[in-house]
């Protein structure tokens, strides 16, 4: 029954693609569905369910937060990272908090200096409400998700399921993508980033959450794939979001994913007994395979011009001056400003308007580590000195999540070449901070749960 459900779930989420791609107006209702769904789910549940349903609804908002954008049906531009906050409180009043998160409200604290400056100076280009949503919704969500998932506990199964719901709404992404451009070849003209294979949106927000769906694929290759049929199952659609990430000509995302499945691979090969090592062995060189044939593909659909974006080359095959595409100069102009205004920084969203102030160049760098010191001075340096320890800290001293250093490394890869753009990074942080339990909830049970912590640990 499972193994058919997991069938079902998958051809619904292709179908609400197919849906959206044929009536565009079906996508705010599909927001609409996901909010009403999520908190009546919420507010049911059980208190010793509470946890799991925040996160499943975080998780699933996370995942559709991308396809609702090009779609169309967010009727505000940031309203994904602002469900991700409600949800969240609405964990953090609704459920005990056994260890009190005290660095994560710190953290948000240290974020309202720079908004003061801001305050204080106004710029014509934009309003301080737009600077707050569109520069500090980000940060916020990290923290009051961070405040939530703070050594909270959750099973090993759930975090599974966790997983799930933030790649389901990916299928339906990926499906649309198929139905929107259908045949890359036609569309694919030069080595920059594409527009048009990326449904006609954000070609980096759109490679960073198919790399998700990559990395969540992945795992269940590798973990919950217990016959030939899920292998083949989970090996399509994991190459389904490789291609459509691939040919969206933005590496940042496939680059992450790549690192992420890497990570999961090597802690999950070295924690599993002999047996287990040789089945994880046969499975990696399957993996490969289908990795070589998707590039294959890759490199036929885009007449090799995709190897030329990868080898930092434009069209003609010249190698460009510059592999952070002008990114570089942009992150050292904030640098400058952070030692120019080393206190309380130059204010929330202002380094945008003084770099077109003073060099006459429009354009934002995508970095949030730069852009936290240029704009918060020595409180963004605390906020991100907190950002980057806390779970490393907390990682020392338990080691049960073996997909910690997978979700680390994609919020930092992440925020230093798409920022805090969309929740994602926020979210997959908070996970970084979960106790994983593998205990058996009776000892009945708890010969079978050893052996699945075995073979899966």
């Amino acid at each position: 029954m499972k193994n058919y459900n997991y069938i079902k779930i998958i051809g619904l989420h292709v179908l609400i693609g197919l849906l959206v791609y044929s009536f565009s107006a079906l996508s705010l209702v599909y927001l609409l569905g996901i909010f009403f769904y999520f908190s009546y789910q919420i507010f049911k549940a059980k208190p010793s369910q509470k946890t799991v349903k925040v996160l499943l609804a975080c998780s699933y908002i996370v995942g559709a937060e991308v396809f609702i954008r090009m779609t169309g049906g967010n009727f505000l531009y940031e309203v994904s990272k602002y469900l991700v906050i409600l949800f969240s409180l609405m964990g953090i009043f609704s459920t005990r908090l056994n260890n009190q998160p005290i660095l994560y409200i710190l953290y948000v604290f240290l974020l309202i200096p720079a908004i003061l400056v801001a305050g204080f100076n106004p710029t014509g280009q934009s309003t301080l409400r737009t600077d707050i949503a569109f520069n500090l919704s980000g940060p916020i969500c990290l923290g009051i998700v961070s405040v939530f998932c703070y050594k909270r506990k959750l099973s090993y199964p759930n975090i599974h399921s966790v997983l799930l719901a933030m790649a389901l709404p990916l299928v339906a992404m990926t499906t649309y993508l198929f139905f929107y451009t259908p045949d890359i070849r036609e569309i694919i003209t030069g080595t920059g980033s594409n527009y048009a294979a990326s449904g006609g949106f954000g070609p980096n927000q759109v490679s960073t959450v198919l790399g998700l769906g990559m990395f969540v694929f992945s795992l269940r290759f590798f973990m919950l794939s217990p016959n030939l049929s899920f292998k083949i199952i989970n090996g399509a659609l994991l190459g389904a979001m490789s291609f459509r990430g691939i040919v969206t000509f933005s590496r940042g995302g496939v680059i992450t994913a790549i690192i992420m499945i890497a990570a999961f691979i090597y802690f999950y090969f070295r924690k599993v007994n002999i047996k287990a090592k040789f089945r994880i062995s046969r499975l990696v060189f399957i993996f490969i395979g289908l990795g070589l044939i998707i590039w294959s593909i890759s490199l036929i659909q885009t007449s090799g011009l995709i190897e030329n974006r990868y080898a930092n080359q434009d069209a003609l095959g010249r190698a460009k001056e510059d592999v952070s595409t002008g990114r570089s100069d942009l992150i050292s102009f904030e640098l400058d400003e952070f030692f120019n205004n080393p206190i309380l920084g130059v204010g929330v969203g202002k380094i945008k308007a003084l770099r077109e102030q003073k060099e006459g160049v429009l354009a934002a760098s995508h970095n949030e580590m730069s852009r936290i010191l240029s704009e918060h001075g020595l409180f963004g340096v605390a906020a991100l000195l907190i950002l980057l320890f806390t779970p490393l800290f907390f990682r020392f001293k338990n080691k049960s999540n073996i997909f910690f250093y997978s979700c680390y490394v994609f919020w930092f890869l992440t925020i230093n070449h798409s920022a805090m753009r969309i929740a994602a990074p926020a979210f997959v942080y908070g996970l970084c901070l979960l106790d994983i339990q593998y205990k058996p909830i009776s000892a009945k049970k708890a010969t079978k749960v050893n052996a699945i912590k075995t073979k899966h640990i």
